[in-house]
């Protein structure tokens, strides 16, 4: 059984402190081989029945991209409207996406038709399903952190056009589009919190004892 010191174990927490969703990516691309490391460190995460739902698509064509960026583009004025007064200004203000700086985009989707791991623990809870596939993007995102890279989830997209775009089986429901690359700059504040949109609250305002 392999043990644990408690080096290891600080290290481990200030991995968690440090991770952050990076908006803001240095242009020059990662190592041969570093999304590869990424998606094989995913890979490794648990999934109901081991399933192993998850679907990585590198997408690296120009035109695809483009289209993906002007969905973020419309879906973000769609956002935008739904916003008044200095909420509105404050969200215009924001940099939601490194779309067009991160070197590597990667879109993450869950198999649903899949029969690997034979349903298993899927019946009564078959988002379990979706559920796995973030599992696996949390793994990855703390890899990359871990070797100085930075991962930005990006959501402010419309799933159906993005499944279009990507021209992936129907089957496969996205659950995430991922910028990675290196940031321009590390801090242990999420940058939400340093434009004041939003602040972190302690572990006691999610908890209920009963």
């Amino acid at each position: 059984m392999v043990e644990f010191d408690d080096i290891f174990r600080r290290q481990l927490r200030e991995l968690f402190v440090w991770r952050r969703d990076v908006r803001r990516f240095r242009t020059d691309p990662l190592p041969d081989g570093a999304i590869a490391r990424l998606i094989e460190t995913a890979c490794l995460s648990p999934s109901v029945g081991l399933s192993q739902p998850w679907r990585f698509v590198t997408v690296d064509d120009a035109a695809r991209r483009r289209a993906v960026i002007e969905d973020f583009k419309a879906c973000n004025a769609d956002a935008l409207n739904a916003y008044a007064g200095e909420r509105a200004a404050r969200y215009a203000a924001l940099k939601l996406s490194g779309l067009e700086q991160a070197p590597s985009h990667l879109a993450v989707f869950a198999d649903k038709a899949s029969d690997i791991g034979h349903g298993l623990g899927r019946a009564t809870m078959p988002e379990t399903t979706e559920y796995s596939v973030v599992a696996a993007i949390t793994a990855m995102w703390l890899a990359a952190r871990a070797d100085g890279i930075g991962l930005g989830w990006v959501s402010i997209l419309n799933p159906d056009r993005i499944h279009d775009t990507l021209d992936v089986p129907q089957s496969w429901k996205f659950i995430a589009y991922l910028c990675i690359g290196y940031p321009e700059a590390e801090c242990d504040q999420p940058e939400l919190e340093q434009a004041k949109w939003e602040y972190r609250r302690g572990a006691n305002e999610f908890t209920l004892r009963r």
